[in-house]
């Protein structure tokens, strides 16, 4: 028996009923042969791990911009906790873990430089608009792999576009943990680093959540994680005393640290330069990769640009307006006539 196919044996003999097992998934968009060692589903979480667009989330925001300090999270460390609490929550549902991780690896891999503020300029000027968990879907259909795409299973798709949002509810068990955990992530990471910053102190945080959930991150993210594992069954939920304290802390986080000013000084700026770029680039479609310019003749040139800018890092968005926008000191030996 080979190593996938007694995989596949034992998720049929250990997983959940309600886990969405490798035999059962729909398969790809493009027929592959399957690999001897890895089911489907792991295979995708390799894929993602491996793919440019995942070694690019280390220099992206994930709520400080561009943040000298090296212990302040990025889109990547972000992604790699969300994974890890993600994998625990489906680990003890008897759910599958290996959709669950590539669900979790992929989910931000349309994120924009400098953040949510990057998505919101881009969704202002794009006019179809632009949110970054329908852009990770098209980075692993149409970007990657220069215009041919990750040739992802549907199941993983399927989550990463619901991993967020209102519209699409992912359809499997493992989507629904992801999208809890996402949340449970940033939310008490995001105290941390907020803590660590200045922007709020220990002492501020809401005191019912505090006393509900408890006054640490791993006890606040140990106690989330209980409550999904107790309560989960035909759905993903936690119990109604924790959801609510839950709920009340991600209400204090946007109001004391995602929209206070201390967070929001330079966010302007960096909004000023997704606008310029995205206009400069639209007036200017040659000075795109080819890639790029394939995606303007195939989809449209507004697609193209906002392909581009968000595939962008913090720093190479800043350098590329720089190069654009800052005069150069003169390097050149010139001698005037007199």
């Amino acid at each position: 028996m080979l190593p996938r196919e007694k995989t596949i044996e034992n998720e049929q003999l250990i997983l959940s009923k309600y886990a969405c097992k490798a035999a059962d998934s729909k398969g790809r968009a493009r027929y592959e042969p399957p690999c001897d060692f890895r089911t489907d589903f792991q295979r995708d979480r390799d894929r993602i791990i491996h793919c440019r667009a995942f070694r690019r989330l280390k220099h992206k925001t994930q709520v400080f911009l561009i943040p000298h300090s090296d212990h302040y999270r990025t889109r990547l460390t972000h992604t790699l906790e969300v994974s890890q609490i993600s994998r625990t929550v489906a680990v003890a549902l008897g759910l599958n873990e290996d959709l669950t991780e590539a669900i979790a690896l992929g989910h931000d891999l349309g994120h924009t430089p400098f953040g949510h503020d990057g998505e919101r300029v881009l969704n202002k000027l794009m006019p179809m608009g632009f949110s970054h968990n329908l852009q990770s879907r098209r980075v692993v259909e149409y970007i990657e792999n220069e215009g041919a795409g990750l040739n992802l299973t549907a199941e993983v798709i399927d989550g990463i576009v619901g991993h967020t949002g209102k519209a699409d509810m992912p359809k499997t068990h493992e989507g629904m943990v992801v999208r809890c955990c996402d949340k449970i992530a940033y939310i008490n990471h995001d105290i941390e680093d907020a803590i660590r910053g200045g922007v709020i102190r220990e002492s501020d945080l809401p005191a019912n959540p505090i006393k509900v959930l408890g006054k640490t991150k791993s006890a606040r993210i140990t106690t989330l994680v209980r409550s999904l594992a107790e309560n989960s069954g035909e759905t993903v939920k936690m119990d109604s005393e924790v959801q609510l304290a839950h709920d009340e802390l991600r209400a204090f986080m946007f109001e004391r640290v995602y929209r206070a000013a201390p967070t929001i000084a330079e966010k302007d700026k960096a909004g000023f330069i997704i606008e310029y770029l995205y206009k400069y680039f639209y007036d200017n479609p040659r000075k795109m990769p080819p890639l790029y310019l394939k995606i303007a003749e195939n989809f449209d040139l507004p697609m193209a640009v906002g392909d581009f800018i968000s595939g962008m890092t913090d720093d190479y968005a800043v350098n590329y307006f720089k190069e654009l926008c800052i005069p150069k000191g003169w390097n050149g030996a010139f001698t005037m006539n007199r």
